[in-house]
């Protein structure tokens, strides 16, 4: 039973989302397709960037279904991306490093539990070498960084409990499909934008559901 899987099918955990076969099931936080979309919130955001670093972790198996997302969105945006991978701390210093010295003029971080543990530190980095930097969980913006956008995950959690109520009382996980995401958050830091010198265009912050000033 899993409540926030990165790509159930991609990584071939499920047979498919209808029909998850074998004996697991549970929901998904679509992070192949929501890593695609934070691209084209960035776009929204920073419409001048023209050049975009992404941080990545090739120990994490979902990210490279997630980086084939991205390099066709980049595509449609016309947008350069500089794909950077992190598998340690001591790597983030020296893959900012390397995005700068590129002139990357913002930031993508796909989302992992590695990452998630030092958000704070990819929040100070992203201020430190002045990089906007779109993330998927709202605790990232909490933290400092500029942008979020993903699955609630709270809302998962909650709609698991269901699917694991069942399962004790007898129904098999082959014969439960795998549910998305049906709630998802857009939080910006202002603060964090003016500190960057960005502007927010006005439609993006009427959307947003929390707006940290």
């Amino acid at each position: 039973m899993f409540a926030t899987h990165a790509d159930p099918v991609g990584v071939g955990h499920v047979a498919s989302l209808a029909r998850p076969g074998g004996n697991v099931t549970g929901l998904s936080m679509m992070l192949t397709d929501l890593t695609a979309k934070q691209l084209e919130i960035a776009m929204e955001a920073m419409p001048h960037a023209t050049r975009v670093g992404v941080l990545w972790d090739p120990a994490t198996p979902s990210h490279a279904l997630a980086l084939k997302a991205l390099e066709a969105a980049g595509k449609k945006f016309e947008v350069k991306l500089q794909m950077v991978p992190a598998s340690t701390i001591e790597e983030f210093d020296p893959a900012f490093t390397t995005m700068t010295t590129d002139h990357v003029d913002c930031l993508l971080v796909v989302p992992s539990v590695f990452a998630y543990s030092y958000r704070t530190s990819l929040a100070d980095l992203s201020l430190k070498y002045r990089l906007g930097a779109v993330f998927q969980q709202k605790e990232y913006v909490e933290a400092g960084g500029f942008m979020s956008y993903g699955a609630d995950p709270l809302d998962l959690y909650r709609r698991a409990a269901s699917y694991i109520d069942r399962i004790l009382k007898g129904t098999q996980p082959a014969d439960l499909p795998v549910q998305q995401p049906t709630k998802f958050e857009l939080v910006i830091n202002l603060k964090t934008a003016k500190a960057l010198g960005i502007n927010v265009p006005p439609t993006l912050l009427a959307t947003a559901d929390e707006v940290i000033e």
